[in-house]
């Protein structure tokens, strides 16, 4: 934008000095040719007195000292002063017409002197080109010199103004990318023109709003996950209150997992910029799929794991990856009948891991699985949502496929862990 303001600044002032500029130099040659017409005029004139008041040899000695060619033809043929040509031009004036007439290399200057002994005589005053114009050349150069000096004064006043104008975009520019990255304590300085100095306000007022809605939602998330607390804690007195210690114990077990996911909940929501950590993708998933091979066995569903020898380091927290991995196995339990089989591969791949779940069901029930929201069995719809944007947030991606079974297939790209 600098340089187009830049640009359109010389552009406007290269128009303006050529409509002032041509016109001028225009003027100028007139009046340098209007001045040396005048002064050759001026000569003829006091040679014209001299023709009829002294005899040849003084009139002779008179045109010698002009400073013009001056030619003195007279009524019997002969001529006094420089040499000339008789042209149609000089018989013209014999008539008794003093004229100006164009000649080659220059101009003549013809005065018809009537009365002059032996009948009407001619003087004639030769001006060539070089004095016509005079002086001319040198002032156009000065003008070219100064319409030069005022267009770079224009463009560096320009490029001064449109600076002013930039560095206060620039400025928001960067604000806004901030945050977007999700720096939510930055701020501009209000600054340059009128117009730019209220986005800038506007900017602030925008950031301020953006972090009190956020701040607002996170207190929301971690309010409504606290009132989980207290089912819970309903759900592990049933629990303790079974006879069957075996069977107490596991579902014990289950509470305590379901209130390490609360805690984790309300603490993330809490948190205002989540720490980028890194965890071994084949351990959280080893130890996810194991904890879903128990309710695999009651359904008589039979699955196959396929890990990698680990560690796998990728740059998700584990609890971030468990949830994920939860979520894809969760809906392989939702969406499908029991008894359906399903799959679990984790191995490496350029840059990061893959990580693919795979079930024999009927396959996805929606037109776009992706559609946060969406979901074709009466559930939520945010699993898959959620794997992706674990996948997307450490520059990873998730992407669908039909799996060799015929059902569902879903691969999440993990990026390795940076040294």
């Amino acid at each position: 934008m600098r340089r187009w303001l830049t640009l359109l600044v010389a552009a406007t002032t290269s128009l303006v000095l050529i409509a002032l500029m041509v016109p001028l130099a225009l003027l100028v040659r007139t009046v340098a040719v209007s001045g040396a017409v005048s002064e050759a005029e001026s000569e003829a004139e006091s040679v014209a007195v001299a023709v009829g008041a002294v005899d040849a040899e003084t009139l002779r000695l008179t045109t010698e000292q002009t400073s013009h060619p001056v030619t003195v033809f007279l009524s019997d043929g002969r001529l006094i002063g420089a040499p000339a040509p008789r042209s149609t031009a000089v018989e013209l004036a014999f008539l008794g017409r003093s004229v100006t007439a164009a000649a080659p290399g220059g101009r003549e200057i013809l005065v018809s002197v009537q009365g002059a002994p032996g009948g009407t005589a001619v003087v004639r005053v030769f001006l060539d080109d070089d004095r016509l114009t005079r002086g001319v050349p040198q002032v156009w150069a000065g003008l070219a010199a100064l319409g030069l000096a005022l267009v770079g004064l224009g463009v560096l006043v320009g490029d001064r103004l449109a600076r002013a104008v930039i560095r206060p975009i620039t400025a928001l520019a960067g604000v806004s990318h901030r945050l977007a990255a999700g720096d939510l304590s930055a701020r501009t300085v209000p600054d340059g023109p009128v117009e730019v100095h209220a986005v800038g306000i506007a900017l602030n007022h925008l950031a301020e709003r953006i972090t009190g809605l956020l701040a607002e939602e996170r207190e929301s998330a971690a309010d409504l996950s606290h009132r989980l607390r207290t089912p819970l804690t309903g759900l592990r007195l049933e629990a303790e209150s079974l006879t069957d210690p075996e069977e107490s114990a596991r579902i014990e077990a289950r509470v305590d997992a379901l209130e390490r996911a609360v805690t984790s909940v309300i603490n993330e929501a809490r948190r205002r910029v989540r720490d980028r950590a890194e965890c071994d993708a084949a351990a959280v998933t080893a130890a996810r799929v194991a904890f879903w091979s128990v309710l695999a066995e009651d359904q008589a569903r039979h699955f196959t794991l396929d890990l990698a020898p680990g560690p796998l380091p990728v740059s998700v927290p584990a609890d971030e990856l468990a949830a994920c991995v939860d979520a894809l196995l969760g809906n392989v339990f939702a969406h499908t009948p029991e008894g359906v089989s399903f799959s679990v591969r984790l191995e490496p791949a350029e840059g990061g891991v893959l990580l693919t779940v795979a079930d024999a069901g009927p396959g996805f029930a929606t037109s776009d699985p992706l559609q946060r929201g969406e979901s074709g069995a009466g559930s939520t719809g945010l699993g898959l949502d959620i794997a992706r944007r674990t996948a997307e947030s450490a520059g990873g991606s998730l992407s669908l496929r039909t799996s060799a079974a015929g059902g569902a297939g879903v691969i999440l790209f993990l990026p390795a862990a940076t040294p």
